[in-house]
């Protein structure tokens, strides 16, 4: 699956998503009927390195990363402790090669938030990646009715 193809799968699925793109990266909000002035962080889809964001070597040809704000419940039960928050233009502490592709990883910079990534997600983890886009949504959903 190609970034292009992951952008469809998440518009197709979830309702009131809009795609803002900033920071080299495309953002998918909830703001139905454009209620809040941004809306409520789903998922992003980042193609490309940036000044503080070089951990998962996105300048590599064909390299794409699927961060998701999964919440620090189901980020412990996926991977533990939740790191401390990194250093301005640092990485969290955690042993990860952040550049591996197709397995669900911390976030290399927003893991303290309760976030995950996977570089390239692949048919074999399709599955996976859409239960936690799914668990992603709903976090959204509940953001969303507190700020109403």
């Amino acid at each position: 699956m190609n970034a292009k193809q992951l952008e469809q799968l998440i518009l197709d699925t979830y309702q009131g998503i809009i795609v803002t793109d900033a920071y080299r990266e495309r953002s998918f909000f909830y703001n139905p009927y454009g209620s809040l002035p941004k809306g409520i962080y789903l998922a992003t889809i980042k193609e490309s390195d940036g000044p503080n964001d070089k951990a998962s070597h996105l300048d590599r040809d064909g390299i794409y990363r699927l961060s998701l704000g999964v919440g620090k419940k189901q980020y412990q039960l996926l991977f533990g402790e939740i790191p401390k928050r990194p250093a301005k233009g640092d990485i969290v502490e955690l042993d990860f090669d952040f550049a591996i592709t197709g397995i669900v990883m911390p976030h290399p910079i927003y893991a303290w938030l309760g976030w995950v990534c996977i570089n390239n997600p692949e048919s074999e983890n399709l599955d996976l990646v859409k239960h936690l886009l799914d668990i992603s949504y709903q976090n959204t959903l509940a953001k969303f009715a507190k700020k109403k």
